[in-house]
């Protein structure tokens, strides 16, 4: 077959997954309690159908054929996370052996595969116990996950070249601290400042860390899922909302990560309404010392934003949606199935930015992905026939390798995700996997798009 678009040679086609959603087993192997476990535990109504992360994909039983399936379908990457809860039940203390025992194979299956592991150190999976310390509102937790991290690095590091500190860490902010949709369920503008801020803080320990660690050939990242903010216009009431949305949900943690430093407007209006966060003195120089290797990107969505209609209540707590409002284009692409927009040059954008204003940083597409509910209907001859799926993938290849042509250092691709996974408050509404599970069975089915990209992997391009 002919290639009309041909990646570099060793392009990274893979699938990503996290702890929380795949591994299940939340009981076993000694595992402690994490802030799913938890609120799913106190409040299983916010579920989706009810369905808690106790067992989810199985994928702490299933490893090994899961690997092989990966392998089949020619994944020469996979990005996976550890359970902070998992190898050190509480956050502090004791390692599970137990659990070294798990990501060890996991580790080695896919080494002896042929699949290099990429490995991400937080996925919004916080001990329970932390969490009642005040989760990243607290310093001493900062210190523990930097710990965590460093045993990670000491366990794993002889085997895993890259690694990652954080994935999306935009979300527990805009979830737990803003918008009411990840425990603790708290809204207050400031606390979520807070969070933000010492994530950062923890993400740059982590990287000293791993600096001293000595892992050999070892690159060091954060996942960030950068939404591009497109203003309805060019009016500057609108380029300005845009402008601010992109400091609240992208540059807040991706000029830090990447250039070692907060954006001076973000810091004027933090500034002007009251919100700066606490800080030490000696942050400034640990978040300059240690800015990141390499940069996983997430795209699912562009943000589209115009000028405020009408004025915050001044009551009301802080919030980034002050200085714009959410606008939808007329006309846009729609994934009907989930109601987000598809707009597949937003990945194009990105890279763009990137090699423009952040030195062009070595960086990969870490997920996309498209959700559908009740892909069963798509089923025949028992293989759903998610053409969707297969589009949505190519529209986005195609804009990430143009931008690859005009000389962006992305180095691979990663869907989201490996197999239908359990999608946090969201259950197993959207299914989102090259495979199907069957959450009763726990079978693995391919969909015809694990045959598609198959076939991208081995030519590498389409």
């Amino acid at each position: 077959m002919s290639v009309q678009y041909k990646f570099p040679e060793g392009f990274w086609w893979g699938s990503a997954v996290s702890a929380t959603q795949t591994e299940g087993a939340a009981n076993k192997g000694r595992k402690g309690k994490n802030i799913w476990d938890y609120w799913y535990e106190t409040e299983p109504n916010r579920f989706y159908e009810g369905v808690g992360p106790e067992s989810t994909s199985d994928f702490y039983h299933h490893y090994k054929e899961d690997i092989q399936l990966m392998k089949e379908i020619g994944h020469n990457t996979f990005r996976l996370s550890i359970s902070w809860s998992r190898l050190i039940p509480g956050g502090r203390g004791k390692i599970n052996q137990e659990a070294v025992n798990f990501y060890n194979h996991v580790i080695d299956e896919l080494i002896a595969n042929g699949i290099e592991p990429f490995v991400n150190l937080y996925h919004f999976d916080m001990p329970y116990e932390l969490q009642e310390e005040g989760g990243w509102e607290s310093r001493s937790v900062v210190d523990a996950y930097t710990t965590y991290a460093r045993e990670s690095f000491r366990l794993f590091g002889d085997r895993v070249s890259k690694w990652f500190t954080f994935n999306e860490p935009i979300v527990p902010v805009e979830g737990g601290y803003l918008y009411d949709f990840h425990y603790p369920n708290v809204v207050d503008g400031r606390r979520a400042v807070q969070v933000g801020y010492h994530t950062m803080v923890a993400h740059a320990q982590a990287v000293e860390a791993f600096r001293a660690s000595g892992v050999k050939d070892g690159k060091i990242g954060i996942i960030l899922n950068l939404t591009p903010s497109y203003p309805r216009s060019q009016n500057p009431a609108d380029l300005k909302a845009s402008r601010i949305a992109d400091l609240f949900f992208n540059r807040s943690f991706l000029d830090p990560a990447v250039l070692g430093e907060y954006p001076e407007e973000l810091i004027e209006i933090l500034t002007e309404y009251s919100q700066l966060p606490v800080t030490k003195k000696d942050d400034k120089a640990l978040i300059k010392a240690n800015t990141v290797d390499i940069l996983g990107v997430n795209y699912y969505q562009p943000r589209r934003v115009k000028a405020k209609e009408h004025l915050p209540n001044p009551y009301s707590p802080f919030m980034p949606d002050w200085f714009f409002d959410n606008y939808e284009m007329p006309g846009r692409k729609m994934n009907p199935y989930r109601g987000w927009e598809i707009y597949e040059k937003g990945i194009y954008d990105i890279m763009i930015n990137l090699k423009e204003n952040y030195g062009n940083i070595e960086s990969f597409v870490s997920e996309n992905g498209m959700g559908v509910q009740d892909e069963a209907r798509f089923l025949e001859n028992g293989e759903i026939q998610d053409d969707y799926r297969i589009e949505f993938i190519q529209g986005h290849l195609k804009w990430l390798h143009r931008s690859i042509q005009e000389g962006c250092n992305a180095k691979g691709y990663h869907l989201w995700t490996f197999m239908d996974n359990w999608s946090w408050m969201n259950g197993y509404k959207n299914r989102y996997g090259f495979f199907a599970v069957d959450l009763e069975t726990k079978e693995r089915t391919p969909k015809k798009s694990a045959y598609w990209i198959k076939e991208v992997s081995k030519n590498n391009g389409f």
